[in-house]
């Protein structure tokens, strides 16, 4: 048995190694113009219009409600300065803030006052902590 020469070798099978390669190559070449294409828009040039100005409407708990810190005295007053607002040319944006301890009914009120009076830029804040 020392002069038996035949004992395999083992080799190593190189095929199935290239066809992954092949396969992989193949996926590169088909992701790579897809990855850097690239879109051209054609955005529209305009200037910058002037922002309208801002109310800011605080709703207290109790109800009262102050437009930029001075207080309004029912909401009869209200509906007539939002009447203004809605009525001007460059209508001015409202912002509610309502305080945390308000009832849901008194800011209801408000924002029906609003729609009522025509209001086109009118926004809620979100309540702070």
């Amino acid at each position: 048995m020392s002069g038996d020469s035949s004992i395999a070798e083992p080799q190593l099978n190189a095929t199935p190694l290239i066809d992954v390669m092949l396969v992989l190559l193949v996926i590169l070449i088909i992701t790579v113009p897809v990855a850097t294409h690239a879109v051209k828009l054609n955005l529209p040039q305009g200037s910058a219009a002037a922002l309208p100005p801002t109310i800011r409407l605080d709703i207290v708990y109790d109800g009262s409600t102050y437009r930029n810190g001075t207080q309004v005295a029912s909401l009869d007053k209200l509906a007539e300065r939002f009447a203004a607002v809605a009525g001007s040319a460059n209508a001015a944006r409202i912002t509610v803030v309502p305080e945390k301890r308000t009832r849901y009914e008194i800011v209801a009120q408000v924002l029906a006052l609003a729609q009522r009076s025509r209001v086109r830029m009118l926004g809620l804040s979100p309540i702070p902590d």
